[in-house]
């Protein structure tokens, strides 16, 4: 393990491009649901440590804009893997942009709509327009540290010790489940007015973040 990680760090790991992409669909993966976990943890504090709720808007517990960010960060810094520092501002800068976009967009496109606004948050510090603050491309910055040094070539192992076949068939198979899971919330549910997984958890009794 110390000398693959050594060759991971020096950009010596080489795979072809079918087996890249299963690395990938890891690491988005563990990203969304590292993304859900944050949210749902720091939700439960936000709102005075009361009830716990639930956050994203799919069945299984997955952020998607945690791993766009995920792949964003992987491609902007994996050749800068001995520069951390560089890794860091690259990231609070990356994901600062893509949370603004993203937010500016839903908010003026989609009639108001929010997934999440920070005038309404502790630690708000920095915000602006409740689309990105401080403290949240600071999070993301350190966390990226996380994905670069841990997540990325925990997958990049993975892949070298189980057969090919096997690692991309386990890759392809998870990424996919959970892209049918993400279509469908986004898309199918409501082109054809169906319930989404966040009605049905509702209807359960699982509490969601409202936001005006």
């Amino acid at each position: 393990m110390k000398q693959f990680y050594s060759k991971y760090m020096n950009n010596e790991i080489k795979f072809d491009k079918y087996t890249v992409l299963g690395v990938l669909f890891l690491v988005a993966i563990i990203s969304g649901i590292f993304g859900f976990v944050y949210e749902v943890i720091f939700y439960y504090f936000n709102f005075g440590m009361k009830d716990i709720y639930m956050r994203g808007s799919n069945f299984l517990p997955f952020i998607n804009i945690y791993a766009t960010g995920s792949i964003i960060i992987y491609i902007l810094t994996r050749k800068l893997k001995k520069n951390p520092f560089l890794i860091f501002l690259i990231s609070v800068i990356a994901t600062g942009i893509l949370e603004f976009v993203s937010g500016y967009v839903m908010y003026e496109f989609f009639d108001g709509f929010r997934c999440w606004d920070y005038n309404t948050e502790i630690l708000n510090f920095g915000n602006i327009g409740g689309y990105v603050c401080l403290r949240s491309v600071l999070f993301f910055g350190v966390s990226s540290l996380l994905l670069m040094y841990v997540i990325v070539p925990m997958c990049s192992y993975l892949a070298t010790i189980l057969n090919k076949k096997l690692f991309i068939i386990i890759s392809y198979s998870i990424f996919a489940l959970f892209l049918i899971d993400d279509l469908y919330n986004l898309l199918i549910a409501r082109i054809f007015d169906l319930k989404r997984a966040s009605d049905i958890y509702k209807s359960l009794g699982f509490k969601y973040v409202k936001f005006k």
